[in-house]
């Protein structure tokens, strides 16, 4: 509408002419609304209320003489309330930039003062106390042209080529080096440990790793060897038990041969000597009866002394064969067969025995008492082994 009037929210209209504002300021200040001002009859400005910035470099003298380059920034505005608007806009309102240049002036004065009373030490490690001070002593002066400050930021602060501030620095450098280098030090050893503890890790796996390997190897090649051994242990084996059989054939084939050596000579030898013995007796007796026989001239006694030692004889003829390998093949006729042989051979002895006694003797009528007794046609009936007795075969 027509001569109506709105501020904008960081700004204050200041409506000047008809009455006074506050205070008998030269204007009315309105905030936060509209104002139906008369055209012509009114005038309206309007003040900025956002913030401002000012940038302050300068160079101060430290308490100590020493010269230095301080940089710092101020945040400020103008006042919300009516007294500092009123203020400001007949300070600033025609030339509102001016307000950063006259705060920086400001500022750059009461930092020369504070630092002046403090020593580089104190300015550098307790830079938010001068912040403070600066605030504290220039707040009163910033109030009287309408201006409050937001914050104060000192932001650097250098000493040129005076190096002192280095120079303050250095143990703390060399301590935080030192400091630096030793835990680069223990870093570095702590690292060195664990690369040979790695190591060592490593190198006892590769260690197991072989070992497990020799033993597999070593599993490996013995089971090869003994498969390749199983075949010529087999037939090694195979081999010895043929020669342990062919042996045992050979030992038994030893004992055959033994045994039919024994059969084949020494049996028929023992029987051949039995048989001897036999006759051999047999003539001693005839001999014995002989010679009894002529000495007694009887007959009688003769023929029954002959008769008495028939039984020996036969006894004796049969333990020639005690020690004959017989073998009688058929039973019960083989048994009574060997009896009547040895019966029939005492019978033949006995009447070869009386022949002789009986035939003529030249010269004595008698016979001879040195003279053998020869008995004609004489054969024992059961023969010794070697020779098959009649009716009966030998084995074996």
């Amino acid at each position: 509408m027509f001569g109506y009037r709105v501020p904008a929210p960081d700004e204050a209209m200041l409506i000047s002419g008809g009455r006074r504002g506050l205070g008998g300021a030269p204007f009315r200040v309105v905030t936060g609304h509209g104002k139906f001002v008369l055209p012509v009859f009114r005038k309206t400005r309007f003040l900025t209320l956002s913030m401002c910035e000012a940038e302050v470099t300068e160079t101060c003298v430290t308490k100590q003489g020493i010269s230095l380059h301080v940089r710092a920034v101020i945040a400020f505005k103008v006042g919300n309330d009516t007294e500092s608007i009123i203020n400001a806009g007949q300070r600033f309102l025609s030339d509102q930039d001016q307000m950063s240049v006259l705060t920086g002036r400001i500022f750059a004065g009461h930092l020369r003062s504070i630092i002046g009373s403090m020593t580089v030490e104190e300015i550098v490690t307790e830079r938010q106390k001068l912040a403070a001070e600066v605030l504290d002593t220039s707040k009163l002066e910033m109030a009287k042209i309408g201006l409050i400050v937001d914050s104060l930021q000192i932001q650097s602060i250098d000493d040129g080529d005076t190096g002192y501030i280095d120079a303050m620095s250095a143990p703390h450098k060399a301590a935080i080096q030192r400091q630096a280098q030793i835990a680069q030090a223990q870093a570095t050893q702590a690292s060195v440990e664990a690369q040979q503890v790695a190591a060592r890790n490593q190198a006892e796996y590769a260690r197991q790793t072989a070992i497990v390997q020799a033993e597999y190897s070593a599993e490996v090649d013995r089971a090869q060897a003994q498969a390749a051994q199983a075949g010529p242990l087999a037939q090694a084996h195979a081999q010895q038990e043929v020669l342990a059989a062919q042996t045992e054939l050979a030992q038994r084939a030893a004992q055959l041969r033994q045994q039919q050596l024994v059969a084949e000579v020494v049996k028929p030898a023992e029987a051949e000597a039995a048989r001897i013995k036999v006759l051999a007796i047999a003539d001693a007796e005839r001999m014995k009866i002989q010679a009894e026989a002529a000495a007694s001239h009887d007959r009688v006694a003769l023929d029954r002394m002959l008769i008495d030692q028939l039984p020996l004889i036969v006894k004796e003829a049969a333990g020639g064969l005690a020690g004959a390998n017989v073998n009688v093949l058929n039973g019960a006729d083989g048994l009574g067969e060997i009896a009547a042989g040895l019966v029939a051979q005492g019978l033949t002895i006995l009447d070869s025995v009386r022949q002789n006694l009986g035939a003529p003797n030249s010269g004595s009528g008698a016979a001879k008492a040195n003279g053998p007794l020869e008995l004609q046609g004489y054969r024992t009936p059961v023969d010794v082994e070697g020779d098959e007795p009649k009716g009966a075969s030998s084995a074996n």
